[in-house]
């Protein structure tokens, strides 16, 4: 009862921020659904859509996708509708882009392309769901993994660093034959909006926003094939020791101060 009367005494920031934390247990779950096939997912606890995934959960989680919004079921639709917003809290981020995407596609067919471009995502998709992040976007050579807090815990900046490892052995890099599809992985950690965006009062999406976020982005546009960029908080908090990693400051698109960045390279798995 207690829980019940302070979430209804909540305004919708503070509500929003206590569930992204990790304090209410509104996302309960959320990685043993992540397990199930398969995307299109609900943004919120992660409930897949459609394939045996989907016709399970709507059958013995009562759980389908919302008719009003199709990025949420029908549950979580009523939890963002009845509280539209979000906050600000502190996340990790990883951007994974594909280097030279239009070179590979000149070089092979268009099926081919896509078979190859499919893969990816798919092994991106598994990485980054068995690293408890949420998957928010697909958007042609890239994908966003996002560590927030109520999913990844307070380790969320390790399990960025070591999820883009996972990527970079996944996809190839520490093969002598090279990899299969060259990847560079940007991963910040910064403070972040991330809650309901739309017309008024009208729930349309769930994303991320900020300062942090343009700058992950920057960073996976401008990493190398085989690298992964990492924020100085980020490697900080990740408490992954690297010996006398290389450091750059980078000038980033439209900031208008240099970013610190420590680079790495596939490493062992015992890290």
């Amino acid at each position: 009862m207690k829980k019940e009367k302070t979430m209804k005494t909540m305004t919708s920031e503070e509500l929003w921020r206590a569930f992204l934390l990790g304090e209410i247990p509104h996302g309960k779950h959320r990685h043993l659904l992540g397990l199930l096939p398969s995307n299109p997912r609900c943004k919120l606890c992660n409930v897949p859509f459609q394939g045996f995934g989907g016709a399970f959960s709507k059958m013995v989680l009562k759980k389908s996708v919302s008719q009003g919004n199709p990025h949420l079921c029908n549950i979580c639709d009523q939890f963002a509708s009845s509280n539209p917003g979000g906050a600000e809290i502190e996340m990790t981020m990883l951007f994974a882009d594909v280097r030279g995407s239009t070179t590979l596609a000149e070089k092979l067919s268009p099926s081919e392309f896509t078979r190859r471009m499919n893969r990816f995502y798919a092994t991106a998709n598994d990485v980054l769901i068995n690293s408890d992040a949420y998957i928010d976007k697909i958007v042609g050579d890239e994908v966003i993994g996002l560590y927030i807090p109520v999913f990844a815990g307070k380790n969320h900046a390790r399990k960025a660093v070591l999820a883009a490892n996972d990527l970079l052995r996944a996809t190839g890099h520490d093969s002598e034959k090279g990899p299969w599809v060259p990847v560079g992985v940007g991963v910040y950690t910064g403070n972040v909006y991330y809650g309901t965006v739309g017309a008024k009062e009208q729930v349309t999406s769930i994303t991320v926003m900020g300062d942090a976020v343009n700058i992950t982005a920057r960073l996976a546009s401008v990493a190398g094939k085989g690298e992964i960029l990492i924020g100085e908080k980020t490697y900080l908090d990740a408490g992954i020791n690297m010996g006398n990693p290389e450091r750059r400051q980078l000038e980033l698109k439209g900031k208008s101060e240099t970013v610190s960045v420590v680079v790495q390279r596939v490493m062992h798995k015992n890290i």
